[in-house]
Order: structure tokens, then sequence, then C-alpha cells
């Protein structure tokens, strides 16, 4: 086994051991949402912005098993303020013939030989509050 299956392998272990049981008790249930790139499936706490785990990028990395990328989805295709584009918030996806908002954010689990899993939840958690908090004001006219 190479180091890029390994790592990938020992990803979705954490994944799914730790981050998406921790997240169902966070009040986060299985997205009904395909994600364009991703094939495993995601969480969500509202239909305004998903959480889907990129275990492939990096996965080649000797530290590939400290860190995934959490990708947060917003599936909806409104026009966003230009207050939240950018790289600190919202950027584009574009997937066939749709176009998707979404957001990327390194999340390193482990330090080392140290593991951080619930300040990664933390983090994880208070990003995807931020995030949905911005989105708020946009449900309106989602409908």
């Amino acid at each position: 086994m190479n180091i890029t299956e390994a790592n990938t392998i020992f990803r979705k272990s954490i994944i799914r051991g730790f981050f998406e049981p921790e997240l169902l008790n966070l009040d986060f249930k299985k997205s009904p949402l395909k994600h364009p790139t991703i094939t495993d499936d995601g969480l969500m706490q509202s239909d305004l912005l998903h959480i889907f785990f990129d275990v492939t990028t990096g996965s080649d990395y000797p530290d590939g098993d400290e860190w995934f990328i959490v990708e947060l989805l917003f599936p909806h295709d409104v026009k966003l303020p230009d207050s939240l584009k950018g790289t600190d918030y919202f950027t584009t996806l574009s997937a066939g013939d749709k176009t998707f908002w979404h957001h990327r954010e390194l999340i390193r689990y482990k330090y080392g030989k140290t593991k951080k899993l619930v300040d990664a939840l933390k983090f994880l958690e208070s990003k995807y509050k931020e995030l949905h908090e911005l989105l708020e004001p946009l449900q309106k006219d989602l409908n």
C-alpha cells in the first residue's frame, strides 16, 4: 500500500469514527445533496450550508495523516454580495452547467504525535456557524 492509499484510509477512518458522530451529536444530519466532485455523503444543519470531507487532496503528502480538507457548500444559484466572495468566504465551484458557492478549509487534527481532535471539531463547528450566519440573510431569496 502506498502513502496516498494509506492516508486516504486513515482520513476516512478519523472522519467516520470521530468527526461524523460528533457532528451528528451537534444536531447535524445527513445531507440529501450530492457534491459535484466528492463522492462521500455530506452533513448539514440546514439546507443553507453542507459539509463534505475531501480525503483525497494532499493525501500524497508525508503528513497527510494529520489533516484533511473540509468543503462547505452553499448549493443555491443566487448572487452573493461582494462581501461574501473571496478566499476567506466563498468562491465558485463549476460542475457542468451548474455553479455552486463553496468554502474550503484545512482541518488539522494531529500535530506530530499529539492528536487535537476536539480542537479541530470546535474549529469546524465555529467555521460552519460563522459562514451559516453570513448566509442567513439570503434565505428569503431561496424560496
